[in-house]
């Protein structure tokens, strides 16, 4: 008899091992492998935080759509063009004579960018003489395609840190000749115009 009840107490202790090695987790370790809900959301919280974060940087300091409103850029760009911009070669050097760029005006409130030609630097003099550009008193070549214009304008002088824009079609564009835009701080110089990605059809590279 003794016999017998040692040899059922050796056959159940297997058993009890092989159960739990078969892979049936305890309580606690469920409650350890299961993520609970509320850390979950705050991940995907941290998800679009940074997703925003990078996204804000890169339209800040690297490149950002805009798209044309308005026809004061003829014939160079068309109303309802969508323009890609760098933001990154004006943090390490200043806007050329030519370039297209987006910009902020004074006075305004509305927070759309205005794009626009620059064709005067600080400290230079600019005038317009029967639409020819002179600067300095020489006349220098406009050689993009702008719209036929008589325009009449200056002599004026620029102070430094301030820029003369114009918008390519001369007879229909609020610009620097304006009295309530006038010449332009250099922050609100926001971005080169590159290129024209949308329509697809019309898409072009910009030569300046």
């Amino acid at each position: 008899m003794e016999e017998k009840k040692m040899n059922g107490e050796v056959n159940e202790t297997p058993d009890k091992v092989s159960g739990s090695a078969n892979g049936a987790p305890d309580e606690k370790n469920k409650g350890k492998e299961k993520k609970s809900l509320g850390r979950e959301i705050f991940e995907w919280i941290m998800v679009f935080v940074v997703a925003g974060a990078m996204a804000l940087v890169v339209r800040t300091f690297i490149f950002e759509p805009v798209r044309v409103d308005g026809t004061s850029m003829l014939n160079t760009l068309q109303h309802n063009e969508f323009m890609l911009t760098t933001k990154f070669d004006y943090l390490f050097s200043d806007p050329g004579r030519f370039d297209i760029v987006i910009c902020n005006y004074p006075n305004t409130t509305d927070g759309k960018y205005r794009v626009k030609r620059v064709i005067g630097l600080p400290g230079e003099t600019v005038e317009l003489r029967e639409g020819e550009l002179y600067v300095n008193g020489e006349l220098v070549e406009q050689d993009f395609d702008m719209t036929p214009n008589q325009t009449n304008y200056g002599p004026i002088t620029i102070q430094e840190g301030h820029y003369f824009v114009l918008g390519d079609n001369r007879n229909n564009s609020k610009d620097s000749r304006n009295a309530l835009v006038g010449t332009l701080e250099r922050s609100m110089i926001k971005g080169h115009v590159r290129c024209v990605v949308f329509p697809f059809s019309k898409a072009r590279l910009m030569p300046y």
